[in-house]
């Protein structure tokens, strides 16, 4: 007999599943009855709030969802902060979990694990929430759950499965196929109302978000076929690679690029909720686009929301793109204005590179260092000073390759966790990209614990810990509003004795060449290494930079 518990194994391998992020409990076992001679493979975090940032970031890096196996009761509490990460910047997470027996649910007799509704816990951060009934509804669950990853926004969705479900006969499902959807494409009507519109622009701009994150070629030839500037999200940084001349970064929230938005009579916003975390850092409000709005979302409900456009377009990122490209292959463009373009944008990364400040200018370089050292690398970033400076002064060559938790939810404790998850999904032409954890001393105490996790999985991620000794962010924001500085003076640990003791490779540098030095003997490591850079000595130790360095 094949259980619900060994079926749901195989199903998920139909869907093409890799990896399972989790922590066997009791409530859980039978989950695994099928697991060991499966195709997939297992990681145990620490937390299953860990396991939850372990499958948010294989997803960013692999494309694919992540999927999470979690006990009922604390380890659906414990991962919902990491599900709340993942809605907010739509990324594909699947979380099965057990749950009472169904003649126990929602009974508050007090049995282990018991929430008194665990749905509805989780219906606030989830697609969707479903209570499997039977064993027959397994096939229809997951390709509805898929359906969404496939073909609409991507979040999580969660799955629970009655204890006495995940026991029951479900021989019959075995031969359950896999269900495949391809994304909407777009409608012709508005394809030829935003090519009309778009032609006719004398000044116009691109405003991406990481729900374009697969249209990059599509997107790129629109840009160059338009002499359109285009502004990245974080989330869809390497969409455009740095150098090319119409990127004008993630700076969206700088005064030099909203001047440029202003300016523009077309911005056409692909893929982006044009939300406050990467329009209007600074929570002022002031963000604004006086010219025509055109909207390209995936998500009806998005296309309206913030800045309601003249045109929207429910489709696929990609296609849409390629459509337009197609639209305008024919159009005369020659009422763009001369001074747009290409030389509005050269124009404003001159201005924004005379305009940074020292600070900023040292962690730019220290970015940088690791950039030159380590190409092609996976940045997976934390709520810290460095993240913070290289949203706004990093580009990347590809996508997928800059994510971090200072966007949407800003949750701390995301980036050691998800950066595991995150080299455990990156390839490139068959390899695995280097990782990076970016991460400060007050972020990295919130999950320390999965160094552990780790070295026990063998992932030979770099954590690049930035030590201000607290939580300098929040201090300098609370001396702005003339508040008494109380909580973010921290105690800082030795977290060089700590990684060594869990098993890391671990040392403390200053300045560069000992930087360089230590991210290239972390190159070769079988396992996670730390690299800890004390701020003030990094400061300290750098001579007054120009412009050239961080550009």
């Amino acid at each position: 007999m094949a259980t619900c518990g060994e079926v749901l194994v195989k199903l998920l391998e139909g869907y093409g599943v890799e990896q399972v992020f989790g922590i066997p409990g009791v409530h859980t076992v039978e989950l695994y009855r099928g697991l060991a001679g499966s195709s997939i493979n297992h990681i145990t975090p620490r937390h299953e709030q860990g396991a939850g940032f372990m499958a948010d970031g294989y997803a960013r890096t692999r494309g694919k969802p992540g999927v999470c196996f979690i006990i009922t009761g604390p380890g659906m509490t414990n991962i919902t902060t990491a599900m709340g990460q993942a809605y907010a910047d739509s990324i594909p997470m699947l979380v099965i979990s057990s749950v009472q027996s169904r003649s126990q649910l929602g009974g508050g007799r007090g049995k282990l694990h018991e929430l008194p509704a665990q749905g509805a816990l989780v219906a606030g951060v989830a697609a969707f929430s479903h209570t499997l009934m039977s064993a027959t509804e397994l096939p229809s669950v997951l390709a509805r759950a898929f359906a969404l990853f496939q073909a609409g926004r991507p979040r999580p969705v969660h799955i629970e499965i009655p204890l006495d479900v995940l026991v029951e006969n479900a021989d019959h499902l075995l031969d359950s196929p896999p269900v495949s959807i391809s994304r909407a494409g777009p409608a012709p009507c508005a394809i030829k109302q935003m090519a009309d519109l778009l032609a006719s622009a004398k000044r116009p701009l691109i405003l991406a978000g990481g729900g374009a994150i697969d249209a990059g070629v599509a997107l790129t030839a629109l840009a160059e076929k338009l002499d359109a500037p285009v502004a990245l999200t974080i989330n869809a940084k390497g969409l455009l690679p740095s150098s090319h001349p119409l990127l004008i970064g993630s700076t969206q929230s700088l005064d030099p690029t909203r001047e440029i938005i202003e300016a523009a009579d077309v911005v056409l916003a692909m893929g982006t909720e044009l939300a406050e975390t990467d329009y209007d850092i600074t929570f002022q409000g002031l963000f604004k686009i006086p010219g025509t709005l055109l909207r390209i979302d995936i998500d009806p409900d998005q296309t309206v929301r913030n800045f309601p456009p003249k045109v929207a377009l429910v489709s696929d990122a990609r296609t849409a793109a390629e459509a337009l490209v197609a639209a305008l292959s024919e159009r005369d463009l020659d009422t763009r204005s001369d001074d747009w373009g290409y030389k509005r944008a050269a124009t404003l990364k001159t201005t924004l590179a005379a305009s940074w400040d020292e600070p900023t200018r040292g962690q730019t370089l220290f970015l940088q260092t690791v950039l030159d050292v380590l190409p092609g690398i996976v940045i997976v970033g934390d709520s810290t000073q460095p993240v913070y400076t290289g949203n706004l002064t990093v580009d990347m060559d590809k996508p997928r390759r800059w994510f971090n938790s200072s966007t949407g939810y800003g949750t701390l404790g995301y980036a050691l966790p998800a950066a595991i998850g995150a080299w455990l999904g990156s390839r490139d032409a068959g390899e695995r990209s280097p990782v990076a954890c970016l991460i400060g001393d007050g972020g990295l105490q919130f999950t320390l614990a999965e160094l552990a996790s780790a070295v026990e999985a063998r992932t030979p991620i770099i954590v690049l810990l930035w030590n201000n000794q607290g939580y300098e962010e929040i201090k300098k924001y609370m001396v702005n509003r003339a508040i008494e500085p109380v909580g973010v003076d921290i105690y800082t640990p030795d977290f060089i004795g700590i990684a060594k003791a869990m098993g890391c490779a671990a040392e403390a540098v200053s300045g560069i060449e000992p930087l360089k030095a230590a991210l290239d003997a972390a190159k070769g490591r079988q396992g996670p290494s730390v690299i800890e850079i004390d701020q003030r000595s990094w400061m300290n130790g750098l001579k007054p930079l120009s412009e050239e360095q961080v550009c």
